[in-house]
């Protein structure tokens, strides 16, 4: 019987990095590591499919969300992270496997989903700046000695911009390189990836994909205004956090049947954090926000927010299995065959992610991880008064296509 830690591999949200290159010696005390080499050159992608993939990425958060945000508590997810893992996983899968896969995603092909999400990590780089930190990056981590699918290292490099680095997994230095990599990525925000036990001798391949996001607001709230105010919560009870307080002119905001918005623009004015605020007792659907976001007309406001850090780490294992794509999880069907030219039997075991957000007065920080194991496997007349004083969902997203590059809820700021 195949062990369960087989194959991993661990997908942290973004846009590859460097093309695959020949092996060469780790630095003195870090676990030795190698590069398989690719000579192929990564391309543009095609913007007439970038679209596409961003309702990808919004399809898989709605199936996702739908199906953990049941119980109570703060929650946050990265559809950007989750679906850029899950894309670069398809490109080595075949079969019924690769079928559910991109139906879960959403996508009429894997050229289609692997040239629109290509277009789009490039156009999320583009959006970094002097002010805006946009990090992100994707490392393949391949058992040394597997003799991996020229095709399979091909196309990561082309669309993704991926290598890959060899290790040992039979040693516990590969899951601290792993780590290491994944923190340092992550600014130190995500200081773990893999748990104990994740990886061992019969692991074959962990794909690290990190997405590090901190920007300045465009209008900051004024500290001196911060104090405690009431926040209602879910069970009925009343606490007090801190709020922030601030009079804005370069906000956005949108009402419907039963919630409102506001839309908050960091520095450059291409990225925003869009706040919904449900009435008393309703609820917003997480399908609803793309429409919400697109819905937003600038308006002065004057609005009271109160500070919030947290950490999410959920399991999707089961979720993804619900939303349709078992096979990839199935001993007896899974088919992940164009990874190795072996053509070794590799399956999903779980799909493990953590997302870190952190909103002050001077704008926000917040940084996700996915891994997927696998195994072989000035005075401004404010038009309306916003306090946000109860549960609340936040989309951290670019405002030309709406990416959901995060998205959460608020259930108490403490």
């Amino acid at each position: 019987m195949i062990d369960r830690r087989a194959v991993l591999l661990a997908l942290l949200a973004t846009p590859l990095v460097a093309a695959c290159r020949l092996d060469e010696p780790a630095a003195a005390g870090r676990v030795a590591t190698g590069k398989v080499a690719s000579t192929v050159a990564r391309v543009p992608g095609d913007p007439s499919a970038l679209p596409a993939a961003v309702r990808s990425m919004w399809t898989l958060g709605n199936g996702l969300w739908a199906r953990v945000s049941g119980d109570p508590g703060n929650l946050a997810l990265s559809p950007y992270s989750i679906a850029t893992a899950l894309a670069l996983t398809v490109n080595g899968a075949a079969g019924q496997t690769r079928a559910e896969m991109l139906s879960v995603l959403e996508a009429a092909s894997v050229d289609e989903l692997n040239h629109g999400v290509n277009a789009l990590t490039r156009e999320i780089e583009g959006l970094a700046g002097r002010k805006v930190a946009l990090d992100a990056a994707n490392q393949l981590f391949g058992q040394r000695g597997v003799a991996w699918e020229q095709d399979f290292l091909d196309v990561l490099a082309r669309e993704y911009g991926a290598g890959l680095r060899t290790v040992d997994f039979a040693t516990e230095g590969a899951r601290d390189a792993v780590n290491a990599w994944t923190a340092e990525r992550t600014h130190d925000r995500i200081p773990e990836i893999l748990p104990p036990g994740s990886v061992g001798e019969l692991t074959r391949l962990v794909l690290v994909n990190a997405l590090y996001f901190k920007a300045p607001w465009a209008e900051p709230f004024e500290e001196p205004l911060t104090r405690p105010a009431d926040f209602h919560l879910t069970d009925g009870g009343t606490i007090q956090v801190p709020t922030m307080r601030a009079t804005l002119s370069q906000a956005a905001t949108a009402v419907g049947d039963g919630w409102q918005a506001v839309q908050l623009p960091y520095a450059g004015g291409r990225l925003a954090m869009t706040v919904v605020l449900p009435d008393a007792g309703a609820e917003v659907a997480a399908s609803a926000l793309p429409a919400i976001i697109a819905d937003v007309r600038p308006a002065g406001v004057e609005l009271a927010l109160p500070r919030w850090t947290f950490r999410t780490e959920v399991a999707l294992r089961e979720e993804l299995v619900e939303l349709g794509m078992p096979t990839a999880f199935a001993q007896a069907g899974a088919d992940f065959t164009p990874m190795t030219e072996d053509d070794e039997h590799l399956l999903i075991d779980d799909v493990y992610h953590q997302v870190f957000v952190a909103v002050d007065e001077h704008g926000t920080e917040a940084a996700a991880a996915t891994a997927v194991v696998v195994r072989a496997t000035s005075a401004v007349l404010a038009q309306q008064r916003i306090a946000v004083d109860r549960p609340f969902l936040f989309v951290i997203h670019d405002r030309e296509h709406g990416t959901p590059l995060f998205v959460g809820r608020v259930d108490d700021p403490r």
